[in-house]
Order: structure tokens, then sequence, then C-alpha cells
């Protein structure tokens, strides 16, 4: 099939090719009813059901391909996204936005040192050798840290000229930082750096790198996002329309019991359920039946609860899909 001349009317939708987060956006697509076959070695799937073309692009390249208007819609990580904005001219408008916080491929860019080494604070990095993947994230947050040392200094200064010592600032040396694609956290021991800024999710690579965390640059977590100006803006709010339902049935059950009238407002209070819950009433004098959405990792907690207040018939239901409003 001529892929090219078939993407002509449809929104093109950018997904991480591999990674970690890889994965979880295939499921989340097909939760999503997002119907599609990939073709070995073919970066570009055609979405049967929708007017869609998949895209499959390394993450760190999708907040470009968004923002530069290539595709209308993409999966990605925070850390990639800023990772953008932070090498995106001061003076150039970013053409990204955050369509939806998407709870999965939760991970932090830190700042390392050797656990064993003498640094304990990310001011001792200052002027030092720093490698990382995230080049412009590492740079902006080492250029705030001079400009704090330099007003440290300067106010140090002041206090010196303001009574009988007459010192004078030292100049910051600049932070070299340098760019590594892979096995960032090897460059301690390599002796290719004094520090490294890279993500951990569990902190397992880190410490068996012999490597600790003195600071967090940055907070991450896979995320929908969208170009600005996309002319596809309906087919957009069906796609986030559709993702904020899966991600929603994935996090909630549906709790049903029954319970007397007269218990019924503590009940309430245990499972207020999304907006309230919803109350029916049973062919039994003074006995109701509550349905209610409830978080997953409180439910068996939230059951506990009924229990004592004399709920009976307790019900936790799975839910596949939803929409919520």
């Amino acid at each position: 099939m001529d892929l090219v001349n078939h993407l002509e009317g449809r929104l093109l939708f950018a997904v991480p090719k591999k990674g970690r987060l890889q994965q979880a956006t295939l499921d989340l697509l097909s939760g999503s009813d997002i119907q599609f076959r990939r073709e070995t070695r073919l970066d570009i799937a055609l979405v049967k059901n929708l007017d869609i073309a998949l895209v499959f692009l390394p993450a760190a390249d999708i907040p470009t391909f968004v923002g530069e208007g290539s595709v209308d819609l993409g999966i990605t990580g925070r850390d990639q996204v800023a990772e953008h904005e932070a090498n995106s001219p001061s003076t150039e408008h970013s053409g990204v936005e955050e369509v939806l916080d998407l709870g999965f491929g939760k991970c932090s860019l830190k700042v390392q040192v050797p656990e064993k080494g003498s640094i304990t604070h990310p001011k001792e990095l200052l002027g030092k050798n720093v490698v990382t993947s995230f080049t412009g994230l590492t740079e902006q947050y080492f250029a705030r840290l001079e400009k704090e040392v330099q007003k440290e200094q300067k106010s140090l200064q002041n206090g010196y000229t303001n009574g009988t010592n007459d010192s004078q600032t030292d100049e910051i040396e600049k932070t070299k930082i340098k760019f590594v694609g892979g096995s960032v956290e090897a460059a301690c021991a390599l002796g290719v750096a004094h520090g490294i800024v890279d993500l951990v999710e569990s902190g397992e690579t880190m410490k068996a790198a012999g490597l600790k965390a003195i600071d967090t640059v940055i907070t991450s977590t896979a995320v929908l996002i969208k170009n600005k100006n996309s002319k596809n803006q309906e087919m957009i709010d069906l796609i986030a329309s559709r993702i904020s339902g899966v991600i929603t049935a994935q996090k909630y059950v549906l709790c049903q019991y029954n319970i007397a009238r007269t218990s019924l407002e503590t009940a309430k209070n245990i499972t207020p359920g999304m907006r309230a819950p919803t109350i029916t009433a049973l062919d039994m004098q003074g006995w109701v039946a509550v349905s209610s959405m409830v978080e997953k990792k409180h439910i068996a907690n939230k059951m506990d609860q009924l229990t004592k207040v004399g709920a009976t018939d307790i019900l936790v239901i799975a839910i596949a899909n939803s929409r919520t409003g």
C-alpha cells in the first residue's frame, strides 16, 4: 500500500516506537478502540475504524514533530516535552500543548553523584563535568544554580564593603554539560563526569551504578500532547475523551451494595462516587441499593467500612470503559 497517499485527511498521531512508554501506550490505544495493524519495518500504521494514522517515533522526537505541526497529536513523557521547550529559542512560541496526564511512566530527572564520593550538594558540581542526555534541562538547571551562587557572593561582598574588608567576588566557572545518548550512569565510573543528570524510575539502576540522587530537576509522567494550531480539533477531542475514559476505567471499580435507609447517609460518606452515588429503592421496606464508583486502591478498606455500618451483598465490578464527562 502507498501509505503516503493514504495520509491525506487523516489525523497524524505520534506514539513511541520503543522504550518504557511503548507497551502502556499500545494498551491505551487498544482500550480506546483505535484499531490498527502495524506492518513489519513500517513506522506508519493506518487506523481501520477512524481517520487516523499512527506514526511511530522515538519518544524524544515526538514533541518536536507535534510542535512543528508535522503531526497533530502525540504521546510522550513530560520530561521530553520540557527538554524540547528548553532547547527551543526563547523568541519562539511553543506549538505544544498538554491535553492529558496519562498517569503511567512515572519517573524523575535527578542529579546524581557517586555514593562514596564527597559531593553532597548540586552546587558542588558547579564548574565540573556533568553528563546527561537532557542537555537543555541540565543547562537551565545549572545556570540557575550559578546565578544563585553569584547572588550569594554579591550579597556577601556588599556586606564586606560596608564593613572593613574589601573583598572581590570570585568568578563562577561555568559547568561543563556533555551529551551522552545512552548508559549515562556509567559516566562517573569511567571518569568522564563528576556527576550525571538522568531519569530514575525505581532507583535500582542508580544504586547498581554506585550513585545517589542529590536533587530533582523535574518529575515526569506520560502525557498526551497536541499541536496548538491543529485543524483536526474535533478528532483530537474524540481521542482525548476515549483515552480519558480508559484511564478512569483503569483507576476505578463499581461498588454495589444494599443497606438500610437509616444507615444510608453514613454509607454515602464512605462511597460518595464521582459526583453522587446512584440510589435505588429495593422491594423491601426501608432498604435501598447503592451503586458508586470507588478507586481501586481504596476498595478493600471501603468494603470493610461498609460492612461495619450494616451494608450487605457488597459487589465489586470491573469497569471496561467509561465516559465520566
